[in-house]
């Protein structure tokens, strides 16, 4: 019987979440009928990376803009002849309209009945529900012990910039014979095949109207092995299929010809949660309390998670995205911001994203402390990365521990810059090269190889990523000159004071002796003495004399470099986050 016992769901008592105004709009707009309206206000189960439920959604803000994580079900549903059902979904559906995908697939809701996990009565539940919804099987004629739990896959796939499903999803098998009355509204086709048929179907070697599913393809190429159709019929050795994996296919949004990708920060955002859940845990892993609140001060305040990001962004663009790309991403975001710290310290800063720096918070000696143990925790994390092969591991250590050191001798070399006058712009791109540009190289170089990449590829990525932090550099030093203290969290003009030598410094000087020059050195590395108006004409004296635009120019050359790099890629709807981020620093003084 259905459920022990319970009845199916109507259409007006479904756990439900209104649907804001904004989105409801949008459904309007893609000439959603009322039926799916219904369908997409249905409360998902919102879980964490271990299926763990955190809370509940409307199915339409989980789908929507960056989507969220929740938890769905896949059923693979063969008749007596060992032939696999599949659906080609409704051409009105919000998401994902006309592919082909498996049996049923759905979302069990938030309500104690299905969101039970003990032997997946909470999924088995939820399928009887949908496949009487979608395919009119009567409850009655199947039973729950009718259903195998196999295994869970954890996947994002994105249609177009709007959509996106992001799951895990629970795998069932069933096989029973049953009296199909399609609901057209959610179905437009079933068809019935064998093994043959569908290995036919999955590497195009039969002609059907519309294509596969992305996550459907995951199950049938990725998981579903001869021994799923040899069990088909036999109760034990569909028992002994079942596992406790959560299976990693990453983002395979790629699988879909016509996906569209996502904006940068749309496609940070499917991410950033989860690096900085792995960023929290490592940091606040450590006995003394005090330590953990100075590391996470600065992460805390925000950020753009820019570089934490770039692994998983180059990943899906050129190979096999993992949940290793985060814990890389993460790893250099601690270092990141380890170098943030001692930054602070060595410039003097007070402030940092709007908030004390962690030298004025905790104090200096807390401050290096906290500093020193970031860069330990990052390794950790970097070591414990998964999908790393142990083979794998020294190689990836040996590289991070070059860029530290790449970056600890740009440091250097900007310190010491200030009490120089000689300095060349040579000299300046080797600084700049080893304080941030190698980074970005880092990050894109790591998340080529972790994703299979092949050799070209890889350094093609290099390429892009040491032109991104170049033009990243040159830009940040330009919007210290063009932006307002409030939009930098710092004082405007603070870099002049102190005596950097930017590119517009070095080029300002390299010109012959004006009025405007003087008013530069006026100012040139006079700290904290130095007022608010000789700070405002050494920032106009850099303008007077064509330094701003000069290094506007060279931002500019290297922002055209690194979109070369992009164009030597074959098409994925991932290229589109990776060309915004190569623009994002030019809009911003736009």
């Amino acid at each position: 019987m259905y459920g022990d016992d319970l009845t199916a769901y109507q259409i007006d008592d479904v756990p439900s979440v209104e649907i804001n105004a904004a989105l409801k709009q949008m459904l309007l707009d893609k000439s959603a009928d009322n039926e799916q309206i219904s369908l997409m206000s249905e409360a998902v189960i919102l879980v964490d990376e271990d299926d763990n439920q955190i809370g509940q959604t409307s199915k339409v803000a989980a789908h929507h803009g960056a989507g969220l994580l929740h938890r769905a079900f896949s059923v693979l549903l063969f008749d007596r002849n060992k032939r696999l059902l599949l659906q080609k979904r409704a051409e009105d559906k919000v998401t994902f309209p006309g592919v082909w995908a498996n049996s049923c697939c759905s979302h069990p809701l938030s309500s104690p009945q299905e969101s039970e996990l003990e032997n997946s009565l909470g999924v088995k539940r939820a399928a009887i529900r949908k496949l009487h919804q979608e395919l009119g099987i009567d409850p009655n004629s199947i039973n729950l012990a009718d259903f195998h739990f196999i295994t869970k896959m954890i996947y994002s796939a994105r249609m177009d910039k709007n959509w996106i499903e992001r799951e895990i999803d629970h795998i069932l098998v069933i096989q029973t014979d049953v009296e199909l009355s399609v609901n057209s509204n959610e179905v437009a086709e079933v068809k019935w095949v064998d093994e043959d048929e569908l290995n036919a179907m999955l590497v195009g070697e039969t002609d059907f109207s519309g294509e596969i599913a992305p996550w459907f393809r995951c199950i049938a190429g990725r998981l579903m092995t001869e021994d799923w159709w040899d069990c088909i019929g036999d109760e034990d050795k569909l028992g002994k299929l079942s596992d406790d994996l959560i299976h990693d296919m990453g983002d395979v949004s790629h699988m879909l010809s016509y996906a569209g990708g996502a904006g940068l920060s749309t496609s940070i955002d499917e991410v950033k949660p989860l690096i900085e859940h792995r960023i929290s845990n490592s940091l606040c892993a450590a006995d003394h309390s005090r330590l953990s609140n100075a590391m996470m001060h600065l992460i805390e305040g925000g950020g753009k998670r820019l570089r934490a990001t770039i692994p998983w962004l180059v990943g899906k663009a050129v190979g096999d995205s993992h949940s290793g790309l985060l814990d890389v991403g993460a790893a250099i975001e601690i270092v990141h911001n380890f170098t943030l710290v001692h930054d602070d310290i060595m410039d003097d800063d007070d402030t940092r994203r709007g908030l004390n720096a962690v030298h004025i918070e905790y104090g200096l000696p807390t401050a290096i402390n906290a500093g020193d143990a970031m860069l330990a925790i990052a390794f950790e994390r970097l070591v414990s990365a998964k999908g790393l092969d142990h083979k794998d591991v020294g190689p990836m250590v040996n590289r991070l521990a070059w860029m530290v050191r790449r970056v600890s001798e740009g440091q250097q070399l900007d310190i010491e810059f200030e009490d120089r006058i000689a300095v060349s712009e040579d000299d300046y791109f080797e600084m700049i090269e080893g304080k941030t540009a190698v980074m970005f190289l880092t990050c894109a170089e790591v998340g080529a190889r972790m994703s299979g990449a092949d050799d070209e590829t890889i350094q093609c990525m290099a390429d892009w990523g040491l032109a991104v932090g170049l033009c990243f550099q040159l830009m940040d030093d330009l919007i210290d000159v063009l932006s307002d203290s409030e939009t930098l969290g710092k004082p405007a003009g603070s870099d002049l004071a102190q005596g950097k030598r930017t590119l517009m410094v070095i080029h300002a000087l390299s010109q012959p002796s004006s009025p405007d020059q003087k008013d530069l050195l006026a100012v040139l590395g006079k700290g904290e003495t130095a007022t608010q108006i000789e700070i405002d004409r050494g920032l106009t004296a850099l303008k007077n004399i064509g330094s701003v635009e000069y290094a506007k120019n060279k931002a500019e050359m290297y922002h055209q470099a690194a979109h070369a790099c992009l164009n030597r890629l074959p098409y994925s709807p991932a290229l589109k986050a990776l060309r915004e981020l190569t623009d994002y620093q030019l809009k911003r003084i736009s």
